[in-house]
């Protein structure tokens, strides 16, 4: 179904866990940009995964502050456990969502958004590994990260070249078709999305963009390598039964 330009509603989920140093900042600062430079209806809902510290806290005074942001409170860890729940209770013609450090620029956002409204594209994603994206982070990560791509590619043939950025926007139907489908509550839950995506034949934008690594990650690296490897072994078989 092509979205009409007129009248498009646009939700922003941002998953959350212990972010009680960024969350006030970088959601204003969001919600401003917004306000200032997006041409259609949105709202910022903040998912709150089982934090331990004040981002509830925090976030709830935000709901009650401004009109644009609400949250939403999960008792259990899992950025694909809050996607899901954010996503298939969301009446908005777009469901997206992005990392609370704002790493993207958020320039990108328009051009995503646009690419589904304008392009008539089923998804639309930020990719750091796009020929003309600008990133910034530590050589270590940027290692992994390749590595990563490189393996998937290997193992599935799929045509998107970054699975895990945190930056994606999709049609809501087609979010409803897709979500039900997905197994992984984590951190694959990305590369499962966009994996079933190509497999149902949506079209995929994949966005250049510029991206700068704001703080140290709180992934533990070899055991998120670990739940990668055993994932995509997984999907891998998942599809071969298919």
């Amino acid at each position: 179904m092509r979205l009409s330009g007129k009248g498009v509603k646009v939700d922003i989920v941002i998953p959350v866990y212990n972010e009680e140093a960024e969350l006030e900042k970088n959601t204003i600062k969001l919600d401003d940009f917004l306000k200032k430079n997006f041409k259609h209806r949105y709202s910022i809902i903040i998912a709150n995964n089982a934090s331990t510290d004040s981002t509830l806290r925090i976030a709830k005074q935000l709901s009650r502050k401004f009109p644009n942001i609400s949250c939403t409170n999960l008792e259990q860890k899992g950025r694909g456990r809050a996607l899901k729940k954010a996503w298939m209770a969301s009446k908005a013609d777009i469901v997206s969502y992005m990392d609370v450090d704002l790493s993207t620029n958020l320039e990108h956002f328009i051009e995503i958004v646009d690419a589904i409204v304008k392009d008539n594209y089923d998804l639309a994603v930020g990719s750091r590994l796009q020929k003309g994206s600008v990133v910034r982070r530590g050589l270590k990560r940027q290692l992994l990260s390749v590595g990563y791509n490189i393996l998937l590619k290997i193992s599935f043939r799929h045509r998107f070249t970054d699975a895990q950025c945190g930056f994606k926007a999709m049609k809501r139907e087609v979010a409803q078709e897709l979500v039900p489908m997905t197994r992984d509550q984590n951190w694959f839950f990305d590369t499962e999305l966009l994996l079933l995506a190509e497999r149902n034949r949506y079209k995929i934008f994949e966005a250049p963009i510029r991206w700068i690594e704001r703080k140290k990650s709180k992934v533990r690296i070899l055991k998120t390598v670990a739940e990668y490897l055993t994932s995509m072994a997984r999907m891998r078989f998942r599809f071969w039964r298919e």
